[in-house]
């Protein structure tokens, strides 16, 4: 007679073990994505997701791990992403609501005056990278600025993809930088250096991958397609007609700024400036108001019953006016339930492959054939985008690459910044890249464009790692625990 299950010892993970969750994960998602395109975000990828978990848990099971702790692992993914649960479904409610309260139309009607066609792109860049330095959160500046932008660049005839491209690089610059960045404290963290020396090395690949995709999006203006000849004097009309376009309607960008910057949590921070804007609304844009919740009689009921559905449902608009119902017809919290079941399933199933042994059992090979530092940094960037993609969460893929290799890089003589700096080019920069990661999700959900439509765009994302990677082989910025090094590294 067999034992009971608690009493069964457990095996360690075989290479087949550990491949078979990966082989179903990418056989479901490629089959979501043939069967239903880029509608496959809306519903079959969480499926795929769901399905892989099982997979994951069935091996764990086979390996003698009782069905509890499967269960446990799954908690515990769930816990892990609570904040940005909270900070996702603020940022729905504050879409909705800065939409209803003028905010965003105020920001598209200066920036439509503002910014030129011919330099789009680089300044949407630099603005987002300038804010996200200023705040330390990627989230933050793409919900707020981001929006503003991406819904600009579809009224004066330029790339929205392009332009979301452009949101990300930037944001994920000040993310990456940005001493308030908590990705960047939880990095130098896990390396056991000072921030400010964390950020110091990060500048080597930053700085020059910023660049890059400075020219890469001068490039796309002048030889990309033109922009759609609009006058988008009708566009800016149509705004000022419907809303009372004022300065005084930017009020609550100004407090977000001023909370993030004091560190105030992102998701307190989002919903006082949501909370702001729907008071403040109500006294600039009582007709629209009036307008979202006809017939409630009492102008106080009716501004309270117009900020609350904002928040849960989003705000919509039916002003004749295609190109502006289609901007501002957004947000709500609902619009983030399906982003946040993407979110639980890629996180626990990426919890199951570390619990049970399934990651290190792969990445362990990598680290015995890594015989040269350009081999051992590659290897370092295959763990954290490969963490991105299996694992869902750029936490997951900072934390357990600085864990692994930290003493491997020890071991020869290479100084923690140079893992610091790898780590987060490696796990910050490339999750925005992963259409079921936290960050993708996030950035497909809040932008209104899909991960695998602004991917192409999102050029600092590709840039950064490469250059770190290249530093790893070349020897150039490669610091030893006795110093910085110049010469090539061996191979």
């Amino acid at each position: 007679m067999s034992a009971p299950l608690q009493d069964r010892p457990t095996r360690q993970p075989s290479l087949a073990d550990a491949l078979i969750p990966l082989g179903a994960l990418a056989l479901l998602i490629a089959g979501s994505l043939a069967l239903f395109g880029l509608d496959a975000l809306d519903g079959p990828i969480q499926v795929a997701l769901l399905l892989a978990c099982a997979v994951a848990a069935l091996i764990a099971m086979k390996n003698g791990h009782r069905f509890e702790a499967v269960q446990e692992a799954g908690k515990g993914a769930i816990a892990s992403v609570t904040s940005a649960v909270f900070i996702l479904l603020a940022v729905g409610a504050l879409i909705g609501v800065w939409n209803l309260s003028g905010t965003i139309p105020t920001l598209v009607f200066y920036g439509i005056k503002i910014l030129s066609p011919g330099w789009y792109y680089a300044a949407t860049a630099l603005i987002c990278a300038v804010v996200a330095l200023s705040i330390g959160s990627s989230w933050t500046t793409a919900a707020t600025i981001g929006v503003g932008l991406v819904g600009i660049a579809g009224l004066i005839g330029v790339s929205p993809d392009i332009t979301a491209g452009a949101v990300i690089s930037g944001a994920y610059l000040g993310d990456k930088t940005s001493p308030l960045s908590e990705t960047t404290i939880l990095t130098a963290q896990v390396a056991d250096l000072p921030v400010h020396e964390h950020i110091r090395r990060q500048v080597w690949t930053s700085v020059p991958a910023f660049v890059i995709a400075l020219a890469v999006f001068a490039v796309l203006s002048i030889s990309g397609p033109a922009p759609t000849a609009m006058d988008t004097t009708s566009e800016l009309a149509d705004l000022d007609s419907i809303f009372w376009i004022t300065p005084l309607a930017l009020l609550p960008l100004v407090l977000l700024a001023i909370l993030s910057v004091r560190r105030v949590p992102a998701s307190l921070a989002l919903l006082a400036s949501t909370l702001f804007a729907g008071v403040l609304g109500a006294f600039l844009q009582p007709e629209v108001y009036a307008h979202f919740i006809p017939g409630a009689g009492n102008v106080v009921i009716e501004s309270i019953k117009a900020v609350w559905l904002a928040m849960s449902n989003g705000f919509s608009i039916d002003s004749g006016i295609p190109e502006v119902d289609r901007l501002l017809s957004r947000g709500g919290i609902d619009s983030m339930l399906l982003t946040i079941v993407l979110i639980f399933a890629a996180v626990t199933f990426g919890a199951l492959l570390e619990e049970f042994g399934l990651i290190a059992r792969l990445v362990d090979p990598m680290i015995t054939a890594a015989r040269g530092t350009g081999q051992l940094f590659l290897a370092v960037f295959v763990c954290g985008f490969g963490l991105n993609i299996v694992a869902g969460d750029q936490y997951i893929a900072l934390v357990l690459p600085g864990r692994i290799f930290r003493a491997e890089f020890a071991r020869r003589g290479l100084a923690p910044g140079n893992l610091s700096r790898l780590a987060a080019d490696s796990g910050t920069v490339t999750s925005p890249l992963v259409p079921w990661n936290s960050c993708g999700a996030f950035m497909g959900a809040t932008l209104g464009i899909s991960t695998l439509l602004y991917l192409p765009y999102a050029v600092f994302c590709y840039a950064s790692p490469a250059l770190s990677v290249l530093y790893g082989f070349t020897g150039f910025r490669i610091e030893r625990t006795g110093g910085v090094q110049n010469a090539v590294s061996e191979t």
